[in-house]
């Protein structure tokens, strides 16, 4: 009786199927990650980088304010408890400090009591006749949810404190980052020294760099 042949191909079979799944997978893996990097958007790490919407719609770039000046920026709204207390304190600050190394950014949002229901135009005239506002007030925006301004969310994100009602308060230096946050019933002398003291560094950076 003559032995059985052995057949290499039928005993490496599975083991072949095994090592072409295994390989497909690391194919697989690794174009997924190449996909990542190609598509991935790099960690934004300036306030400055963004681009908002003016009274009127008008695109504006933040990036003017990169390097030139501290900003405090601020989620506002007209018919508040805190609106007259709040306005009248941004506006001390932006008159005391600017206009060439601060400056107070205003965005109206309705999602606090729905306390801004104007339109931005509107918002814009009204405190400019009721608190003498100069500052800049921005075009209304969502500050929750999925459809929340994406530079505001940049200053949640970064400072871990994320708006309860009107009128909070964020403290960027020259470079875009956020400094401090402030909730909206913290007095004005509790902010004034912090303004005081960033652009006290950023003129002695600016006279070290001449």
């Amino acid at each position: 009786m003559e032995p059985l042949a052995v057949h290499p191909g039928r005993c490496s079979g599975p083991r072949a199927r095994v090592f072409a799944v295994l390989l497909s997978m690391a194919l697989c893996t690794a174009m997924l990650f190449l996909l990542q990097l190609k598509f991935l958007k790099p960690r934004v790490s300036s306030f400055y980088t963004f681009e908002v919407k003016d009274a009127k719609g008008r695109p504006v770039s933040l990036e003017k304010f990169k390097g030139k000046e501290v900003t405090l920026v601020a989620n506002v709204a007209s018919d508040c408890q805190l609106t007259d207390r709040n306005y009248l304190a941004l506006q001390e600050l932006h008159r005391e400090f600017g206009p060439f190394h601060f400056s107070v950014l205003a965005f109206p949002c309705n999602q606090f009591g729905e306390a801004e229901p104007r339109p931005s135009k509107e918002v814009a005239s009204f405190v400019r006749s009721n608190y003498g506002v100069t500052f800049p007030v921005f075009h209304k925006i969502k500050i929750l949810g999925p459809e929340a301004e994406p530079a505001f969310r940049f200053l949640v994100d970064s400072s871990k404190k994320e708006p309860r009602w009107n009128f909070w308060k964020y403290l960027v230096n020259p470079e875009g980052q956020v400094v401090r946050s402030w909730r909206p019933e913290e007095p004005i002398e509790a902010i004034r020294p912090e303004i005081a003291d960033l652009i006290r560094q950023m003129i002695i950076k600016k006279r070290e760099d001449l």
